[in-house]
């Protein structure tokens, strides 16, 4: 029962080794990205999951004896997000560029003709 308890830090440790796999182990850049993407989602669940208290409600109204969850871990996420959308964009622009000069974006083949060059 312990083990179903902890069930979406299962799935966050599942979406983070598929991301560091795909980084790793494909040549692709367009693949790395994806797989960066995957990494950084699992990070976000990781901090999301981390901020949610048991019973907790939002912290507008102050009342006696209630539990609050902290909004910060949330807030920074939504920034994170959007600093991860910007970072896509950027790489992806990177590897429509590195396939202009190369004709192709796998690294073995961008290695091969920089060693050529």
């Amino acid at each position: 029962m312990e083990l179903l308890g902890k069930f979406n830090y299962w799935v966050i440790f599942i979406l983070m080794m598929i991301g560091f796999y795909v980084v790793i182990a494909r040549g692709n850049l367009v693949t790395k990205i994806i797989g960066l993407n995957v990494f950084q989602t699992s990070v976000f669940l990781l901090y999301i999951s981390m901020g949610k208290v048991a019973g907790g409600t939002a912290p507008i109204l102050h009342v006696e004896g209630a539990v609050y969850s902290n909004p910060l871990p949330h807030v920074l996420i939504l920034t994170a997000i959007v600093v991860g959308v910007a970072t896509t964009a950027l790489g992806l622009a990177l590897a429509v560029r590195i396939k202009d000069a190369y004709g192709t974006v796998e690294e073995d083949e961008i290695y091969a003709k920089d060693k050529r060059a």
